[in-house]
């Protein structure tokens, strides 16, 4: 089981920081750097940039300092015995500087990590091992998907929209006025989005649509043409059509499967 022994969100050091372990920190230690700062990692001195994070293994020696007041991170101290293992399946970058590609969802996984360690509870050690390993497992699989590293910068921007495709697929939108809400010309802004999340925006916009109408025909009782207008479609045939094509069955039929 993974342990969590202290950790903090968004701690703010008015005064600066100076942290100097030279011979580690005896633990496992995630810090999650939000500004920049001088790092000196075994023999190594370096300057890291904000939205940078580094794993330290437990005898790693390291310092660092901040280089802009007020120094802000994230961070925690874990161990566990079969954490070597774990990290090692996962390929998780230990002692290493790395760029955060989605920097919100690491601070919002600290923020939550802090919250379940000062709470109580007799669950409460088996919920922070699956939050410790749900973390590393989403930030590996952050890093298995992240596109080039020129693109990093739209990784926000693309997921905002990509979201909102999911959140509302009522919206009738061309991908050219989604390229336009980026700035963007239609062709680059296609280019952008298969490199980031692997699939085109055409088949986020249908998967969007097709999970709005699974869900509508499990749990309501609108009629099939009611359920196309409420996920943008223009005509129920054309809804029909690419539910077969995509779930397999009609729409009816995955009405009634259980039955």
């Amino acid at each position: 089981m993974l342990q969590l022994f202290s950790c903090g969100f968004h701690t703010i050091h008015h005064e600066g920081i100076i942290r100097n372990r030279p011979y580690g920190s005896g633990n496992y230690t995630f810090v999650f750097f939000n500004s920049n700062a001088e790092v000196k990692l075994q023999n190594d001195t370096m300057i890291i940039e904000k939205n940078t994070f580094i794993f330290f293994q437990p005898r790693t020696p390291h310092s660092y300092r901040e280089i802009e007041s007020p120094f802000i991170n994230d961070w925690f101290h874990c161990n566990g015995d079969d954490l070597p293992e774990f990290l090692a399946e996962l390929n998780f970058p230990l002692d290493t500087p790395v760029e955060a590609s989605d920097p919100l969802l690491i601070s919002r996984c600290i923020m939550e990590l802090q919250n379940i360690y000062r709470l109580d509870g007799p669950l409460r050690e088996r919920i922070m091992d699956c939050d410790l390993r749900s973390f590393f497992m989403k930030l590996t699989d952050l890093r298995e998907r992240t596109a080039p590293h020129q693109l990093n910068r739209y990784y926000m921007r693309f997921t905002e929209l990509r979201n909102d495709l999911y959140r509302f697929p009522h919206q009738n939108v061309s991908v050219t006025e989604l390229a336009a809400r980026l700035n963007l010309s239609k062709s680059y802004f296609q280019h952008i989005y298969k490199q980031l999340f692997g699939c085109s925006v055409m088949i986020d916009i249908i998967n969007g649509r097709l999970e709005r109408a699974k869900y509508l025909l499990d749990h309501s009782e609108m009629s099939i043409t009611q359920i196309a207008n409420s996920c943008g479609y223009e005509n129920d045939t054309h809804f029909m059509r690419q539910f077969k094509k995509f779930v397999g069955i009609s729409p009816r039929q995955y009405r009634f499967r259980n039955e």
